[in-house]
């Protein structure tokens, strides 16, 4: 069924201004990053989406069991995280205040209210909800591969300190317990949350790839049905000679 002109208005008005509210509230508790990750998710998503979902949402069949299993990696991913001090750790790494309190608050208790909504709207088929999933498939899904560069790069706070440290970071807030995770100082390759990383990855690309092809495979049929009933007229139209006199 085809979503409506209103429909869609409204949906892409609500997606940007969640992607806006999502920005702006990372900005100012955590700094620049969440800004790009968020950002750059929620551009990709909004593209992906409205090609594939906004107009006609597709069966849950299709995009739903991806979701839950994206989702449920996600949490033993963000586990491995909170036991390793991920906020503190890219706090370290970047010069921005990301506490265990925030990370608790945006992945432990409002993430999991947003991936319970999205489920239901998938069901249902309400368009906004093929764009929160289209926006965890890139974001938290495909994107985590970056866990395996940051220990590569030399935090910007006392990189040659291996020792967590307690400070006040850039903008003036204090982050308890920061680690360091820089490979030269630590002897080896490994960042908070990398050896899960990949376990959203998975189903995130599955979905990815599945949900493409299930908007093509929707589109096709529509391409030949214009030209269906033109010819069944136009067969109509044709009388043979010399019947019905």
């Amino acid at each position: 069924m085809e979503t409506s002109k209103t429909t869609r208005q409204l949906s892409i008005a609500a997606a940007l201004l969640f992607a806006a509210t999502a920005m702006t509230a990372g900005y100012r508790t955590i700094g620049l990053p969440p800004v790009v990750i968020v950002g750059g998710s929620a551009l990709i998503g909004l593209v992906l989406w409205i090609r594939t979902y906004l107009r006609r949402p597709l069966d849950p069949r299709v995009m739903l069991p991806p979701f839950l299993l994206t989702v449920a990696a996600l949490e033993v991913h963000m586990a491995e995280e909170y036991l390793t001090g991920f906020g503190p750790a890219m706090s370290r790494l970047f010069d921005i205040s990301w506490t265990e309190h925030s990370f608790l608050m945006v992945f432990a208790f409002i993430g999991p209210a947003i991936y319970s909504l999205t489920a239901l709207g998938l069901y249902y088929r309400v368009p906004l909800a093929g764009f929160v999933a289209w926006f965890i498939f890139i974001g938290p899904g495909a994107a985590e591969f970056t866990h395996f560069i940051f220990p590569a790069l030399q935090p910007a706070i006392l990189p040659d300190v291996l020792e967590p440290v307690s400070q006040a970071v850039g903008n003036g807030h204090f982050v308890a317990h920061m680690p360091n995770y820089w490979w030269r100082m630590s002897g080896s390759y490994y960042f908070s949350g990398m050896y899960t990383a990949v376990l959203p990855m998975l189903p995130g690309i599955w979905a990815i790839v599945r949900t493409l092809r299930a908007a093509r495979a929707a589109q096709a049929p529509s391409l030949d049905r214009p030209t269906m009933p033109m010819k069944r007229r136009a067969a109509a139209r044709v009388i043979p000679m010399g019947m019905g006199s």
